[in-house]
C-alpha cells in the first residue's frame, strides 16, 4: 500500500480561502511572523503552499513545516496589498522573507533644510529630519570637492551650528564667513530669506544640473563684458568653470532630461547584490549598493517586485524618477507603476532597457552587481571569523568527528562525452591550497557517476601506500661530492577529513562507493547539488537543508564553485592544445599561422566550414595551402 503523503495539520478548509486579493502571513507556534507575502488571488496563491510536500522546493517545504498557522488579510486593490506587504515585512522582519543589508560605508551630501538657515554637509546618517540627500559618493573627498566647488555659485552655510547661533548672537561672522567660504546669514550678507533662494538654487542643481543656472551666469557675464565691468564678469566665469567641474565629475550618460533610477541585479541560489545607480539631468548622481540574503526561493522578476518596495517604501516625492529601468518585469509591474505614481503624484514607468544608452548603463550596473557578488562571497569566506564559524557549523550539520580541516571538492566538466576531465580542489583551514589542486583525465564517458568513481579511486589510492614517491638520483656537486637530493613529497599523502563532489544523491553514491572499495569509510563525505544549494550525505533519503545565511553552506558554495572553475579552466586549456596539435598536422602550417587562422575564425568549427577561399583571404595563406587546410579539417 503506497502511504499517504503527509499533509500540514493548519491547512485550510476548502473554500475558506477567499479569491480576493491580499496578504498572508505565515506564523510559528510562538505567533512570530514567518513570511509576508501579498497575492492578486489569495486562495490561488496559498493553494501552492499546501501542494504535496515532496513536490515543494526544499526551503518552502522548511518554511511551511516550521509554521503552525497561516492568516490573511483582504484588501480592496492589488496596489493596497502591494503597500501593505511593504508595512508588514518592514514592521516584523520576517525570517523567510528576502533580507537586505544595505551598504553603508558610502558617505553622503545632505542639506538640512528643516533648519532655519540650511546648511551643507557630508554625513553618512540617512535620518537627519527634513534633510535632503545627494549621492552616495565613492570617497569622502568626492564629497568635499563637490561642495568646494558648489559654494562658489551657491554660497550657502556650511559652518557648524553651535558656530552659527554663536555668530549670530555676537554679529561676528563665523570663521568659514570671514574667510569667504560660508555665505550664511551670519556672515551678514544676506538675509534669512535670501539664503534659502540659495539653497534653493542649490538644491535644484544637484538635483538635475539644471542648465538654466548656466546660461544665466553666461548671460550675466557677457553683460558684465559688454560694461567693461570685468571684475564682476571674472566673478562668474569663476562660477561658471565650478559649475562645468561639478557636471564633469559626473560624465552624461544619458540624455540631458533623462531622470531614471537604474538597478542592476546579480544573485545565486543564497543571495544577491543590488546596484541602484541615480540618474538625475542624464548624469549618475549615485550608486546605491545593497546584499540581499535569501531565505526562500524567490524569482528574478519576484526580486525585483521586493527590490523597488524596499528602495521606493519610504522615500520622498522627489526622489522617486520619471522611470525606473529593471533587468526584469515583475509579474505585479503595472500595479507597482500606480503605487509610485501615487507616491509621486506623477506618472511613474517601469521598463526593461533593450537597447541604446540604457542598455549599455544597464550592463555596467548589472556588471557591477555581478562584481560586488563576488566580492561579498570571497569577504565571507576570507574572513577568519567566518571560516572558523564554517568549519564548526559543517561539523554540526553533518555530524562530523573532527572538523574539516582538509576539505577536497571534485566536479566533472565534458562536452557531450568528449573532453571529460575532473578536477580536485583543496581548502585548509577554510582557504583554498591552490597548489595542491589537481586535474585528471577521464576516459570517453556520459555518466558523471562513472566518472567520480574513477576519479576518487585513483585519489584514494595514494592513501593506501604513502611512501610511494619518485627517489631522484644522487647528484655531484661543482667539487665532486655527492649528495643524496631532498626526497619528493609524496602526492595526496594528506587524508582529508571531508570530501565534497559536484552533484546530488547519485553522485555521492558513487563517491561512497569509492571509499568504500578504498576502505577509507572514515573520511566524510557530502555532495552540495547547485539547483536547490542542498547538501546530500551517502544513504540519506533526504537531503540537509542548511540556513541560507550560514557561514558552513557559503563555503560549500566557494568549494563547488572553485572545483568548477578549475576543471572548465583545464578542459579549454586542452581544447586549445587539442585544436594546435590538430592544425600543426597540416605541412607548411607554422605556429604563427595557426594564431592567425584561430584569431580570425575564432574557433575550430568555424574555420572547419570557412571554404578555401575564405581561408586564402588571411596574409600569408594562399589557395594551395588554403585547400590543404579545408581537407584536412573535412577528414577530421
Amino acid at each position: 500500500m503506497p502511504r499517504s503523503a503527509p499533509t500540514l495539520p493548519y491547512k485550510p478548509k476548502p473554500g475558506e480561502i477567499p479569491t480576493n486579493p491580499g496578504v498572508y502571513r505565515f506564523r510559528d507556534a510562538d505567533g512570530r511572523v514567518l513570511y509576508v507575502g501579498k497575492a492578486k488571488n489569495l486562495r490561488a496563491r496559498l493553494s501552492n503552499y499546501f501542494a504535496p510536500l515532496h513536490t515543494l522546493h526544499e526551503r518552502t517545504r522548511r518554511m511551511v513545516t516550521t509554521a503552525a498557522s497561516v492568516e490573511w488579510t483582504v484588501v480592496a486593490s492589488d496596489v493596497d496589498s502591494l503597500q501593505l506587504e511593504y508595512m508588514w515585512i518592514k514592521e516584523f522582519d520576517p525570517p523567510f522573507n528576502v533580507r537586505y543589508r544595505d551598504d553603508k560605508s558610502y558617505p553622503f551630501m545632505a542639506v538640512t533644510l528643516a533648519d532655519e538657515a540650511p546648511r551643507v554637509i557630508v554625513t553618512r546618517n540617512r535620518r537627519i529630519p527634513g534633510a535632503k540627500y545627494f549621492g552616495p559618493y565613492p570617497k569622502v573627498w568626492a564629497v568635499h570637492d563637490t561642495i568646494d566647488l558648489m559654494i562658489r555659485v551657491f554660497p550657502i552655510r556650511t559652518c557648524s551650528d553651535s558656530s552659527y547661533k554663536k555668530a549670530m548672537a555676537s554679529g561676528r561672522p563665523c570663521f568659514p564667513g570671514q574667510i569667504g567660504r560660508c555665505g550664511g546669514p551670519c556672515s551678514m550678507k544676506v538675509s534669512i530669506e535670501e539664503h534659502r533662494a540659495m539653497v534653493d538654487d542649490f538644491v535644484a542643481f544637484m538635483s538635475g544640473g539644471d542648465q538654466r543656472f548656466a546660461r544665466e551666469l553666461t548671460a550675466r557675464m557677457k553683460e558684465a563684458a559688454a560694461a567693461m565691468d570685468y571684475e564682476s564678469a571674472a566673478v562668474y566665469r569663476d562660477k561658471l568653470q565650478a559649475i562645468d567641474a561639478v557636471l564633469n565629475k559626473s560624465a552624461l550618460v544619458l540624455s540631458d532630461d533623462t531622470d531614471a533610477d537604474l538597478f542592476g541585479i546579480a544573485e545565486d541560489e543564497l543571495a544577491a547584490t543590488v546596484q541602484h545607480f541615480v540618474v538625475r539631468g542624464g548624469r549618475v548622481r549615485g550608486v546605491r549598493a545593497s546584499t540581499i540574503e535569501k531565505e526562500i526561493d524567490i524569482s528574478g522578476a519576484d526580486l525585483v517586485d521586493q527590490v523597488l518596495q524596499r528602495s521606493y517604501g519610504d522615500a520622498a516625492a522627489a526622489d522617486i524618477p520619471r522611470q525606473v529601468l529593471v533587468p526584469a518585469l515583475p509579474e505585479e509591474a503595472a500595479d507597482l507603476e500606480e503605487w509610485l505614481s501615487a507616491r509621486r503624484g506623477k506618472r511613474v514607468s517601469i521598463r526593461v532597457a533593450q537597447r541604446g544608452r540604457k542598455a549599455e548603463l544597464m550592463k555596467t550596473a548589472n556588471l557591477n552587481a555581478q562584481q560586488a557578488l563576488m566580492l561579498h562571497k570571497t569577504r565571507r569566506t576570507s574572513d577568519y571569523v567566518a571560516r572558523t564559524q564554517a568549519l564548526t557549523d559543517l561539523q554540526e550539520a553533518l555530524d562530523l568527528t573532527e572538523a574539516p580541516l582538509r576539505i577536497e571538492c571534485y566536479d566533472v566538466s565534458h562536452l557531450g562525452g568528449t573532453n571529460v576531465v575532473a578536477s580536485m580542489v583543496v581548502f585548509e583551514d577554510g582557504l583554498p591550497r591552490k597548489d595542491q589542486y589537481r586535474t585528471f583525465g577521464v576516459p570517453e564517458t556520459t555518466d558523471d557517476t562513472d566518472s567520480i568513481h574513477q576519479v576518487l579511486t585513483r585519489r584514494l589510492a595514494y592513501l593506501n601506500r604513502p611512501e610511494e614517491a619518485d627517489e631522484p638520483e644522487p647528484q655531484p656537486t661543482d667539487d665532486g661530492e655527492v649528495v643524496a637530493p631532498a626526497r619528493k613529497k609524496p602526492r595526496f599523502a594528506y587524508r582529508p577529513q571531508l570530501l565534497v563532489v559536484d552533484g546530488g544523491k547519485p553522485q555521492v553514491e558513487a563517491a561512497a562507493r569509492a571509499l568504500a572499495d578504498a576502505g577509507h569509510e572514515e573520511i566524510a563525505l557530502c555532495g552540495i547539488a547547485k539547483r536547490l544549494e542542498e547538501v546530500w550525505l551517502p544513504g540519506e533519503e533526504y537531503p540537509v537543508i542548511l540556513p541560507r545565511t550560514s557561514e558552513a553552506l557559503y563555503l560549500l558554495q566557494r568549494l563547488r564553485d572553485e572545483a568548477h572553475r578549475f576543471a572548465i579552466t583545464h578542459q579549454r586549456k586542452r581544447r586549445r592544445r587539442d585544436i594546435n596539435s590538430v592544425l600543426s598536422e597540416v605541412p607548411g602550417l607554422g605556429a604563427t599561422r595557426i594564431k592567425a587562422l584561430l584569431r580570425h575564425f575564432g574557433s575550430v568549427a568555424a574555420l572547419t566550414e570557412a571554404t578555401p577561399e575564405q581561408i586564402a583571404e588571411l596574409p600569408g595563406i594562399g589557395p594551395k595551402l588554403a585547400a590543404t587546410v579545408h581537407e584536412h579539417l573535412a577528414r577530421r
